[in-house]
């Protein structure tokens, strides 16, 4: 150890580490929104003075037995002892919690929003009680004693959180609200002054005679949440601060734990009781005070268990305690493995107490699209990544939005937020727990007037009556993201589940000769997370690959001629088989708009002899009345609005007619081409599958080396994949 940590890089350590520290404590108070607090009410405010009382308390008996006990531990003031001791049991880490209800996908329920709030109380209340003890070990601990020290400490503290209060927070406001007329980005200006304005904070609050950290908590906490000024703060520093100079806090806190130092029964039995008593009082006292607001039994035990989460907070305090002498060793070396312990057993203690009722994610319940039994109730579900799914979504729910005054559309937009370690994932997280329009409009502020319209069209639709909205939001682990999006799929028993594909094509807007698209890949994560969606998807699945499709450009712009009146030019690719029934039914509701001109394409089998190296893999007889039968009833339902082309599957050509589809070369340019998955077929559309999760059309479609200008709609049938034994994707074309 005195290898990797010499004697004189322990200086160094500390004084970065330090640093860290203060910008971490920055961070909490940027992450703790005073709003939240006051939302919580009556109920997490009771809940949280149970919970910080009753382990208090408890915190000040266990003083006693350690003043006893340990050697030299009498030594310190009794009042000193006792708040140290007492905070140190009674603290809630809020970041800590915040993820774990996160991970454990409680964030959204009643017991993760109690647990937020009170958790938000009581990180105000142990900070105040750490400042308490802080200002009472300020006059020493020799006998020359001086209360009135502690009074300046406590007095100077209250008047610095005055101030900043009073006069920085509005100062902050005022930067806020310039920075959301910024086109672009913050400027750097506001971002050096704020950083700079940490430090000051630290100096002068250390230099009253509370600790540093205690100045850059609160001034995080004087920034105003929402728009775009406190998530360019968070995401300049979180990545410096958790990847470098925390872990610099945490060996330096590692070094003064001295394990060794519990020795004997004695010391050990300190141990147990210290876990006990911390884990006692703080169940105890939430559980209680829950089940007197009538909060079930397994809840208020689950929130209990939730309230009992240390983690760094904890730490700091514990190092404070050792920094002032009031903490020995032996003491912070036991309250130490206290707090790791029960920051573990938290994550199983919840899981084994409480977890929500969950729908099972491999229904086998079949929602047939094709059937007109609620045809005049009709739910979809679109997921979205950010702002730029918004239009296109918008534009293709528009063209299926029912004329029929008494058909009814049910959509149900869920934002996806990939939960990470960062900071700015659980500020997010936090905005979004309200469920509602204000997640959309709390995004980046470049795009805030187009996403603001965008909600405001939502809230249009619903007012007429035709579509009604219900936007969430899903905030998981990528590994776990399908699950609530099945979960909210079952539980509203939606027919259809669009998701965006993971690359996203933006048209280029400095000219030329066609048009050029830049391409922006949202991750692999994300096409891992919409592969298993459609392995286990108990409806159909729909990827939009969109390229514009939602942006007009300048001739689309344009008023319609008076003779046609036509906005978007749809086309539907049938070959055959259930995905593609799906998608021609889906171009059927299109096809009901007045401003959608829809266009059926159906390839037809070529007569071929025997030997024939290209010869039709032979249809089951089912499958063929049944894709008559679907495309002879749509024939009939929208004869004269829906035009009909039938061309031959000749398979060298029908991979140069889909390119011509797909490229707008053709005499028609259409805008979306809708296309089921497919079902194995002698088609050969191209070597090599690049997206196989989208069948060979689909995959053609949505190459981004093809030339291929108009967005795709790729539909797989519920039941054609996951929940059958055959394999049905689309043959190669060779």
């Amino acid at each position: 150890m005195q290898t990797i940590f010499p004697k004189w890089s322990t200086p160094i350590l500390e004084s970065v580490s330090s640093i860290g520290l203060l910008f971490f404590l920055f961070l909490v108070g940027l992450e703790l929104d005073l709003s939240s607090i006051r939302r919580g009410g009556q109920k997490a405010f009771t809940i949280a003075v149970a919970g910080v009382s009753f382990p208090f308390i408890l915190g000040v008996g266990v003083a006693f037995i350690f003043r006893k006990a340990i050697d030299g531990a009498d030594k310190v003031g009794f009042a000193q002892y006792t708040v140290f001791m007492g905070v140190s049991l009674s603290i809630t880490a809020f970041p800590v919690l915040a993820r774990i209800l996160a991970e454990l996908k409680l964030f959204t329920t009643r017991v993760g929003e109690t647990a937020m709030a009170a958790a938000a109380f009581n990180d105000i209340a142990a900070w105040i009680l750490l400042a308490l003890a802080i200002a009472l070990a300020a006059d020493g601990s020799s006998e020359h004693k001086n209360p009135m020290v502690a009074l300046w400490v406590l007095l100077s503290g209250a008047a610095f959180v005055v101030l900043m209060m009073v006069v920085v927070k509005p100062v902050m406001a005022w930067i806020n609200r310039r920075c959301l007329h910024e086109p672009n980005a913050v400027d750097e200006a506001y971002i050096c002054l704020t950083l700079a304005g940490v430090m000051v904070a630290g100096f002068v609050t250390d230099f009253i005679g509370v600790h540093a950290i205690f100045g850059a908590f609160v001034f995080g906490l004087t920034i105003p949440k929402e728009g775009q000024f406190a998530e360019r703060l968070i995401e300049r520093i979180e990545d410096f601060v958790s990847g470098l100079l925390l872990p610099l806090y945490f060996a330096s806190s590692g070094l003064k734990t001295d394990v060794t130092k519990i020795q004997g029964g004695m010391a050990w039995g300190l141990l147990v009781l210290v876990i006990s008593t911390a884990c006692t009082g703080k169940i105890f006292g939430t559980f209680t005070t829950a089940i007197l607001w009538k909060i079930p039994v397994r809840e208020s035990l689950a929130l209990g268990c939730l309230m009992n989460t240390k983690g760094l907070v904890e730490l700091i305090v514990l190092n404070i305690g050792k920094e002032k002498k009031v903490l020995n060793d032996e003491a912070f070396a036991i309250l130490v493995l206290m707090a790791l312990f029960t920051t573990f057993v938290t994550t199983p203690a919840v899981l084994a107490i409480y977890k929500p009722a969950r729908s099972s994610m491999l229904s086998k319940r079949k929602l047939e699209s094709n059937t007109h039994d609620d045809d005049h109730h009709y739910r979809i579900m679109a997921c979205i990544h950010g702002p730029n799914n918004i239009p296109s979504l918008v534009s293709l729910i528009e063209t299926i939005r029912p004329t029929n005054p008494k058909s009814k559309l049910k959509l149900y937009v869920m934002q996806l937020v990939g939960l990470t370690e960062r900071s700015s994932s659980i500020a997010t997280l936090q905005r979004l727990k309200g469920n509602g329009f204000k997640f959309i409009n709390r995004l980046r502020r470049k795009e805030y007037e187009l996403v603001n319209g965008i909600a405001m069209a939502f809230q249009g639709y619903s007012q007429l009556g035709r579509v009604a909205v219900s936007p969430t939001a899903a905030i998981s682990p990528l590994t776990t993201m399908h699950e609530d999006i099945l979960e909210l799929a079952e539980n509203k028993s939606v027919r259809m589940i669009i998701v965006p594909f993971h690359k996203q094509y933006r048209r280029k807007t400095d000219g030329g000769i066609g048009p050029e698209f830049q391409v922006e890949n949202v991750g692999h994560g994300w096409w891992e997370v919409h592969q298993r969606l459609i392995q286990v998807a108990p409806c159909s699945v729909a990827v939009l690959v969109d390229r514009g499709f939602g942006w007009k450009s300048e001739e689309e712009a344009a008023p319609p001629s008076s003779t046609s009146g036509v906005v978007k030019r749809v086309s539907v690719i049938f070959f055959g088989g259930p995905d593609d029934r799906e998608a021609l039914a889906f171009g059927g509701r299109m096809a009901e708009h007045p401003a959608v001109k829809v266009t059926v394409i159906r390839f037809t089998a070529e007569s071929h002899g025997s030997g024939d190296q290209h010869a039709i893999i032979p249809m089951q007889i089912n499958e063929k009345e049944l894709d008559d039968a679907a495309v002879h009833d749509f024939r009939m339902r929208w004869e004269g609005k829906v035009e009909f082309k039938e061309m031959t599957k000749v398979s060298n050509t029908v991979e140069s007619v889909l390119l011509g589809i797909g490229r707008n070369s053709n005499e028609q340019c259409y805008d979306l081409v809708i296309v089921g998955k497919g079902r194995r077929t002698s088609l050969n559309v191209g070597t090599t599958e690049e997206y196989p999760e989208l069948g060979p059309v689909g995959d053609l479609l949505a190459s981004s080396n093809q030339g291929i200008v108009c967005s795709a709609l790729v539909i797989q049938h519920h039941g054609n994949m996951a929940h059958s034994g055959t394999q049905h994707f689309p043959a190669k074309f060779v």
